[in-house]
């Protein structure tokens, strides 16, 4: 007896299946919901042109449900435009419902996946979805309600919807309640998740409490809101044959000459004679695409590819910039040398990438012996796990380290006291996964990931050589100090001279040493700090 074949709609299919958006552990279920929670605040802000200001804050506020678990309370609170009150159950309750589907930008989220599954994960753990408040410019009162997913029908359903008071002109707060655990450093830290947001994100100021620790603050240090640059269109040999086809039949009935200059980057008049010249028919090119059947298109997918096309604009890349990067990673803490590089947009895998890289030595935190810290980013968003499998983690292997003055094992990342940021940002990353986790790695991408390491690497190098000089000269130099004083006083008993000369004799000698400059610099840094203890004291 034949069995019934069933559809599902697209939240009930995440709902059995929230590991493949992040939500594979308690840990992970909670890192996922806060970025998801930021990714959106951040890129609202952004795209109204707001320095954003959030306030996060992590709670323990009980047991979970399930074993092993504790009920977090996750808060993140913005400055942001607001939501349209229309669309609040569209936003944290629908999947596949996002105004960034599809468009080619260097945006944080793309699919509309990510903040419903964290309000699937919520309601599934807590029986409850996520708490909403709301305020646009133009509404005199907020709007608060709790939003839950219609897992059947794929749809956001509001409970407890009401008007409130609130002391915001504009923003969203928005509460979660969900079973996790709450890990603070390491990989797949919160506290990790946050440095890292703030490194490239050098625009934001954000205030987060994190279970029972104090309030951080963390200032912004540049007023200036990166402006997302235009949407860009794919390239032609991006694609694979259906999605070619799935992507034709978006423009109805145009014709396909008329699909291939409206549909894709750089596809001008002279491209289209150029695929003629490589035997696409010319009734192809005034053919509806509507009409055409799968052998026309895969004849025409294959003129395609193997005609050299024009590469895509590199103008709809995103970058942080090495000024607002250096600024941004003093933030991390004390820092006694620093590299930055941003390099110029390139196409990889006919795809617009720009990758910056930063290199940082601290002087609390980590050890010669200890492996570097590797924080990697995609548009501006912290990668933290399956970090092996990542195009970034592989270049920075890949790289022979030892030749910059570093130790590195075999086939591994190097050692030392030091931070290495990576971010690549493009509006057509591949991914691994649904979940965002890593990069997936092109021969193309790795190679461009290791030149931008290379440049910073070579400054490391030169400030780690200029180092090892001095530390020789400055042996060198103790060791003649410390058989000075006796030459002197040998050369003053063999020539009998008086204490007149051989006073000028160790004079001369620290002359030589450079050690007169030295003790002048302490004494105008301690005339200076007593001059400003007495203007305090003044004031």
């Amino acid at each position: 007896m034949s069995k019934k074949i069933t559809s599902s709609s697209t939240a009930e299919y995440f709902a059995k299946n929230l590991q493949q958006v992040g939500f594979s552990s308690p840990i992970k279920a909670v890192l996922t919901t806060l970025k998801e929670a930021v990714d959106n605040s951040l890129d609202a802000c952004e795209e109204h042109s707001i320095l954003p200001e959030l306030k996060v804050s992590i709670t323990k506020i009980g047991e979970g449900s399930a074993k092993s678990t504790d009920l977090i309370e996750i808060v993140v609170e913005d400055n942001g435009p607001g939501i349209d009150p229309d669309d609040i159950a569209k936003v944290f309750g629908e999947y596949l419902a996002s105004s960034k589907f599809g468009k080619g930008q260097c945006s944080r989220g793309q699919q509309g996946i990510g903040i419903s599954a964290a309000t699937t994960w919520a309601q599934l753990t807590n029986a409850s979805g996520v708490q909403v408040i709301t305020k646009q410019k133009n509404m005199r009162k907020a709007m608060s309600c709790l939003v839950d997913v219609d897992i059947k029908a794929n749809k956001g359903v509001l409970k407890k919807k009401e008007t409130i008071d609130w002391d915001r002109d504009h923003g969203t707060r928005v509460e979660f309640r969900i079973d996790g655990r709450v890990q603070l450093n390491g990989d797949g830290g919160l506290l990790t998740y946050l440095e890292g947001t703030t490194l490239v994100n050098p625009h934001m100021s954000l205030d987060f409490k994190l279970l029972d620790q104090d309030w951080t603050h963390i200032k912004r240090v540049t007023d200036v809101v990166p402006e997302i640059p235009e949407s860009t269109l794919p390239h032609p040999h991006t694609m694979k044959l259906g999605e070619f086809m799935t992507h034709a039949h978006l423009f109805g009935k145009v014709d396909f000459g008329k699909f291939m200059k409206t549909g894709f980057s750089r596809v001008t008049d002279q491209t289209i004679k150029e695929l003629t010249k490589n035997g696409m028919p010319k009734s192809l090119l005034s053919m509806p695409v509507m009409k055409m059947k799968e052998g026309e298109f895969k004849s025409a997918f294959q003129v395609i590819q193997k005609t050299e096309l024009q590469s895509p604009s590199t103008k709809s890349v995103l970058t942080v910039g090495e000024e607002a990067l250096s600024k941004s990673i003093m933030r991390l803490g004390d820092i006694d040398f620093f590299s930055v590089v941003t390099r110029k947009p390139r196409i990889c895998d006919f795809k617009p990438v720009v990758v910056e890289v930063a290199l940082a030595r601290f002087l609390t935190r980590g050890s010669m012996d200890e492996q570097i810290q590797l924080l990697r980013f995609a548009n501006r968003v912290p990668l933290q796990f399956d970090k092996s499998a990542c195009a970034i983690t592989q270049a920075v292997e890949s790289v022979n380290w030892r030749s910059y003055g570093l130790g590195q094992a075999k086939n591994s990342v190097p050692d030392g006291p030091y931070v290495f940021a990576v971010s690549v940002v493009s509006p057509f990353i591949k991914f691994k996964n649904a979940s965002k986790e890593t990069i997936d790695a092109s021969d193309e991408l790795i190679e461009e990931i290791r030149r931008a390491l290379m440049q910073a690497g070579q400054q490391l190098s030169r400030h780690i050589r200029k180092e090892h000089k001095e530390a020789d000269l400055e042996r060198k130099l103790a060791h003649i100090e410390q058989f000075g004083p006796i030459l002197v006083e040998g050369l003053v008993r063999i020539t009998g001279a008086n204490q007149t000369r051989k006073k000028n004799a160790e004079e001369g000698l620290k002359k030589l040493l450079g050690r007169d400059t030295r003790a002048a610099e302490k004494r105008f840094v301690s005339c200076r700090s007593q001059a400003e203890s007495s203007k305090r004291k003044g004031a």
